[in-house]
């Protein structure tokens, strides 16, 4: 298995320290804290080790400070309720003393009942593009430093994107975004571990889609960004070693404060999860 794929699920299956007691690792990939889809797919997993026979259909969280990359995390989980059909759990993660994120998962026996779903975007297909980090030398001697940095980054998913982060500026776009996304290795047959990962990537390009109308980007230090909350329902079971199309788009952005929603398609068009976070946006002044 890729080393950094295998380094990734390691982080998400936890160390158990007590019951319902747990402590993660973190890794820097980049960004001036915690990555918060590490904080959320850690949680998840947490959460999820404490329910049999059922699986997650829905989380509710909340940032609540930065997490430091090099101290280990620390999840507490509250076994709220188990009922007939449904459970409950709520989940603190603590750093130095203090929680920084906490959150609510709801789990669900399996059934059956009515069914429909939103219609997949029409896009290209994943083979006929180019991954993120695919950059021609003389488009990425071009970039800004920070720019150059997070497209050759190390991942242990492909990312493809309809449109390209490495394109000249083109000012302010529609508040919309399309992103194929699958891990670069099969992952074991654990479907918690395949929710786990499926939240650790929803928090990836989700936010910055409300940046677009603006034509301002986040690696250009152009503005401050930060998670302050996410929200996420599973429809559907899928797997991360399978393309997975991240439909992003941002209906409002206000008060310093954007909100951006996706929908996550497998390939076939079966619609597996939704989501929706809101994040504060700052532009910066300039220096």
């Amino acid at each position: 298995m890729d080393p950094m794929l295998a380094d990734l699920l390691g982080l998400l299956r936890l160390e158990q320290i007590e019951v319902n007691i747990y402590r993660g690792e973190s890794r820097d990939i980049g960004s001036p804290q915690v990555f918060g889809g590490q904080v959320l797919g850690q949680a998840l997993s947490a959460a999820s080790r404490t329910v049999e026979g059922r699986l997650v259909h829905s989380l509710h969280a909340y940032f609540l400070r930065r997490g430091d990359v090099n101290a280990p995390i620390v999840y507490e989980v509250d076994p709220a309720r188990d009922g007939a059909s449904f459970s409950n759990r709520r989940v603190v993660a603590i750093q130095h003393g203090r929680q920084i994120f906490n959150m609510t998962a709801s789990f669900q026996v399996r059934e059956d009942g009515l069914e429909h779903q939103a219609t997949m975007p029409e896009v290209p297909d994943p083979e006929s593009l180019r991954d993120i980090g695919d950059v021609p030398a003389k488009r990425l001697a071009s970039l800004s430093p920070r720019m150059r940095e997070f497209l050759t980054r190390r991942r242990p998913f492909h990312v493809r994107p309809v449109r390209r982060a490495d394109a000249p500026d083109p000012g302010p776009m529609e508040p919309a975004k399309h992103v194929w996304m699958r891990a670069v290795d099969p992952v074991p047959d654990d479907p918690v571990l395949h929710s786990s990962l499926l939240a650790y990537l929803s928090d990836y390009e989700l936010l910055g889609t409300a940046t677009l109308p603006h034509g301002v980007r986040f690696v250009d230090g152009q503005v401050q960004m930060a998670s302050l909350d996410h929200a996420m329902w599973f429809h559907r079971s899928c797997r991360l070693d399978d393309w997975l199309l991240f439909s992003f788009d941002s209906p409002s952005a206000s008060g310093a404060r954007g909100l951006a929603r996706g929908q996550v398609f497998r390939r076939d068009g079966t619609l597996v999860a939704s989501t929706a976070q809101e994040g504060l946006i700052r532009p910066r002044k300039p220096v």
